[in-house]
C-alpha cells in the first residue's frame, strides 16, 4: 500500500464529488478566501475588511425582525405589457429570474416587529433582475404601504436597485409618481417611514421613494446614486472625489442621515421605531 493510500484510509478525505461547491467564498472586495458558513454567520459581513455583501429577502427578514413574521402576498399585475423582447422574450427573464429566487418578483413585504414594535417590512432583492423597479415592485411597494396604514404602524424599505426596468419601458417610469404618493399617504397619517439603504441603489428608485424617508440610513460602503459615475464624469469633464456616491461620502454631505453596521441594524431601527411612535404589538 503507498504512503498516499495509507493517509487517505487514515483521515477522513471525502471523495470529490462528495464535496460542496459552496464551502468557500471570495470577498469581491478584499479577494480573501472565506469559509462560507462562518461568513454566513457573520451576517454576510467579511470578516477581514468589514465588506457587507449583498443578501436576498429571506436572510433580511431573519436578520432584523423578531421572530414568528409573516410573509405578505405579492400583488398580480400585468406581465409583459409591452410585449418586450430582446436577447431574450421578457417573459423567459422572468420565468429564470423566478426559478432562481424564492419571491415572485423584487420586492417582498413581511409583516412582523421589530424589538416589540410593529411594522410592514420591504425588502428589494438584488438578485431579481438587479432588483430593478418594475410595475411588481411598485404594486409591492404601494400594498406594503397600505398594510402599514392598516395595521398602523412604520413602513421600513431596503432597498437594492440597479434602477427601473427598462423591459416595462414608461410603465416602469410611472412606479416613481405611484410609490411617492403612497409614501405621502403615510407621511399625511403620522406613520414613521424609514429607508435602509443597501448596496446598490440607484437610477429611478434613488429618485423616489428610496430618498423620501424621515430617516434615512445606509450600510458601509454601498454605492447610492442616480446615473454612473461615468456618465456623471464625461458630462462635467470633471474627475469626481474620492468615495463619490459611496454611504459615507453621503452622510458626509447630508444625504443620508446615518450610516449603520449591519449587526447594528436591528437595535438602531427599534430605536428609531421607539422614538418615532410606532405602535407596538398587539
Amino acid at each position: 500500500m503507498s504512503w498516499i493510500d495509507r493517509v487517505r484510509k487514515a483521515l477522513p478525505f471525502q471523495d470529490k464529488r462528495d464535496t460542496p461547491d459552496n464551502l468557500w467564498i471570495k470577498c469581491p472586495s478584499c479577494s480573501e478566501m472565506l469559509f462560507t458558513k462562518e461568513y454566513e454567520e457573520n451576517l454576510n459581513v467579511c470578516p477581514r475588511c468589514d465588506h457587507h455583501g449583498r443578501i436576498g429577502a429571506d436572510a433580511r427578514f431573519a436578520q432584523l425582525l423578531d421572530p414568528a413574521f409573516t410573509i405578505l402576498p405579492s400583488p398580480k399585475v400585468k406581465e409583459d405589457p409591452l410585449k418586450f423582447k430582446d436577447s431574450k422574450k421578457y417573459p423567459d427573464r422572468l420565468k429564470a429570474a423566478r426559478a432562481a429566487n424564492p419571491h415572485p418578483d423584487a420586492l417582498t413585504n413581511a409583516l412582523g416587529t421589530i424589538g416589540g414594535k410593529k411594522v410592514v417590512l420591504g425588502v428589494q432583492d438584488f438578485a431579481f433582475m438587479g432588483g430593478s423597479m418594475g410595475m411588481a415592485v411598485g404594486a409591492a411597494f404601494v400594498a406594503g404601504a397600505d398594510k402599514a396604514l392598516k395595521e398602523k404602524c412604520a413602513y421600513v424599505i431596503c432597498t437594492a436597485a440597479g434602477g427601473a426596468r427598462m423591459q416595462e419601458g414608461i410603465l416602469s417610469l410611472m412606479q416613481m409618481p405611484k410609490t411617492t404618493v403612497a409614501v405621502r399617504r403615510l407621511n399625511a397619517a403620522g406613520l414613521p417611514y424609514i429607508v435602509v439603504l443597501t448596496d446598490p441603489t440607484t437610477g429611478g428608485v434613488t429618485a423616489s421613494y428610496a430618498m423620501l424617508g424621515d430617516v434615512q440610513i445606509a450600510e458601509p460602503g454601498c454605492l447610492i446614486g442616480f446615473a454612473g459615475q461615468r456618465v456623471i464624469q464625461d458630462t462635467i469633464r470633471e474627475k469626481l472625489p474620492e468615495g463619490f456616491q459611496r454611504a459615507e461620502y453621503l452622510h458626509e454631505h447630508g444625504m443620508v442621515d446615518m450610516v449603520v453596521h449591519r449587526r447594528d441594524l436591528k437595535e438602531q431601527l427599534a430605536l428609531l421605531l421607539d422614538y418615532l411612535g410606532s405602535s407596538k404589538a398587539a
